[in-house]
């Protein structure tokens, strides 16, 4: 599991937390005035980046979260069905994963192509393609 802690009072908008265990994207982050009796608070909105659900929390902003290390590599499409994925720094890795829910990502890809992917809490995404082999 690759994630880190941080101060909740230093996140921004379209950065990434993790909420119940998902890792999400922040699209809306609201920061409130201390209260007579109480710390200020963070009201966070953010999207699953696997789910597409959407999340919101409310924390202190003085409280840690727990937010994903990103990692961010290249590969190449070596077969669709199943989408096989060969990782070009360490090409002793493959891996099967899902096929992109953007329609428009997805038809771009074809044998040969490669891809951006994200490595993130163990699993992954593809984000675009990089070159058309």
């Amino acid at each position: 599991m690759s994630s880190k802690v941080v101060g909740v009072g230093t996140l921004k908008e379209g950065s990434y937390i993790i909420i119940d265990g998902e890792p999400c994207k922040i699209v809306s982050l609201e920061k409130s005035k201390p209260g007579k009796h109480g710390a200020a608070k963070a009201r966070i909105v953010a999207i699953g980046l696997f789910d597409g659900v959407k999340r919101s929390i409310i924390k202190p902003v003085d409280a840690k979260i727990e937010v994903p290390v990103v990692n961010k590599r290249v590969g190449q499409v070596i077969s669709l069905r199943p989408l096989m994925i060969m990782d070009l720094e360490n090409p002793e890795i493959f891996f099967e994963t899902e096929m992109p829910e953007d329609q428009e990502l997805a038809a771009k890809l074809k044998e040969g192509v490669q891809v951006e992917y994200w490595d993130i809490l163990g699993r992954k995404k593809i984000v675009r393609v990089k070159s058309t082999g």
